[in-house]
């Protein structure tokens, strides 16, 4: 009787842990997709391999708001457990796209190591958010035409971009490592991006006449006009109009002030 009761009690022991694990997995799915339905203006990275790993690191980095989709359940726990958003499926699947707000979002990365995975990717984002911005991993250098066709704004190669940056560390040294200290943030100083609003002060100003150099030390490397123009080192008596584009580089907290300027 001992051994009957010790065998039933083991059993319900076992019982009561797996229906405990079940439910605690299912609340964490319905807490994850309440969280994930929440998400607005945020951008998706499919994939944290080699590449995607390093893009979650900048994302982190920079405090933007981002969700990751990877089915390989060992590297989502380990970004998980770095506080990271992240959805265990298939990024090519249309279910996986909806279920992280892709209709919402402000923009995807395809990260993924397959080329014909990504280009399935970009196709059903494409169509599932028209206005959505795209950059998409290409393996394959013939790939790039592809994945443009596809519905990508933009396509990186990281082997065509190694190669080149091994060049240019080859033959210009001193250009190489200023451009590798600003992307390790070894110089306190950063790129930004900023868009000019109608209510800015900024707009309507010479370059000259506003603080961007005199106060905040930031430096305006070019300007993208509403008309696609580009102007590159613009000159100081360039009237900066609302709704240009800014591509400045400087410290961090001017780079925060020149957005709030730019705002208005």
């Amino acid at each position: 009787l001992i051994g009957v009761g010790g065998v039933a009690l083991a059993v319900s022991t076992i019982v009561q842990s797996v229906v405990q694990s079940e439910l605690m997995a299912t609340f964490g799915q319905r807490r994850r997709s309440r969280k994930m339905s929440n998400l607005r203006d945020h951008y998706i990275i499919c994939g944290s391999g080699r590449v995607g790993s390093h893009l979650v690191r900048d994302m982190m980095s920079a405090n933007e708001s981002f969700v990751v989709i990877e089915k390989d359940q060992q590297r989502a726990a380990e970004f998980s457990q770095r506080g990271v958003s992240v959805l265990v499926s298939d990024a090519t699947l249309e279910e996986s796209l909806r279920e992280v707000g892709v209709e919402r979002a402000r923009g995807l990365a395809a990260c993924l190591p397959d080329d014909a995975d990504n280009v399935y990717v970009v196709l059903t984002a494409r169509d599932l958010n028209p206005n959505l911005r795209i950059v998409a991993r290409a393996a394959e250098e013939q790939a790039e035409a592809k994945l443009l066709r596809a519905g990508a704004n933009h396509v990186v190669a990281p082997t065509i971009i190694g190669g080149h940056r091994m060049a240019v560390a080859l033959t210009k040294p001193a250009v190489s490592e200023f451009m590798d200290s600003i992307v390790a943030n070894e110089l306190g100083l950063g790129f930004e991006e900023v868009e000019v609003g109608e209510a800015s002060t900024l707009a309507g100003r010479e370059l000259r006449a506003t603080p961007i150099r005199s106060k905040l030390d930031v430096v305006i490397i070019s300007i993208r006009r509403q008309s696609g123009e580009k102007l590159f080192n613009p000159a100081a008596d360039t009237v900066i109009e609302a709704g240009d584009i800014l591509i400045a580089i400087g410290r961090a907290e001017s780079l925060m002030k020149l957005n709030e300027l730019a705002r208005g």
